[in-house]
């Protein structure tokens, strides 16, 4: 059973590297931010436009590895609708979960497809990195973040 849960979670983070989901540019945009990950070399700016205090849409463009393409794509489709009190907790949530395997007993959705993250230490940057400037656009950070 876990080696089919396995398989299913890399089947999914293939697809959403393969295939990004709301890999564009949004035109206006509201709030807006720039990352890296010198490590493995994923650059990502991130577009986000709001609706009062919840983020209508959000966008992304870059270049990177499977598991930063992917983790933008996820996250972006689990951002819409939320307020930015919503997005720290999910970051909270989030990097826990790459970093230790371990969820809060809340059910993360699709992206509990990193929960294997934490067995590759190296891939935990990779995968936090969209939710460094999903953070950082949320607070008009307007300097690039990075993961190091």
């Amino acid at each position: 059973m876990f080696d089919d849960l396995t398989d299913l979670y890399q089947q999914v983070i293939l697809d959403h590297s393969r295939s990004p989901r709301n890999f564009h540019p949004l035109h206006p945009v509201d709030r807006q931010a720039e990352g890296t990950n010198p490590l493995c070399g994923d650059q990502i700016t991130l577009h986000l436009q709001m609706d009062g205090d919840r983020i209508k849409d959000v966008g992304f463009q870059g270049s990177g590895c499977a598991i930063s393409k992917a983790s933008a794509s996820i996250m972006t489709e689990v951002l819409k609708g939320r307020t930015p009190a919503e997005v720290r907790r999910l970051f909270d949530r989030v990097h826990e979960m790459v970093t230790t395997g371990r969820q809060d007993g809340e059910d993360l959705g699709k992206l509990a497809v990193f929960t294997g993250v934490h067995k590759f230490p190296a891939r935990v940057k990779c995968a936090m990195l969209p939710w460094h400037a999903a953070v950082a656009a949320l607070e008009g950070n307007t300097k690039p973040v990075t993961t190091e």
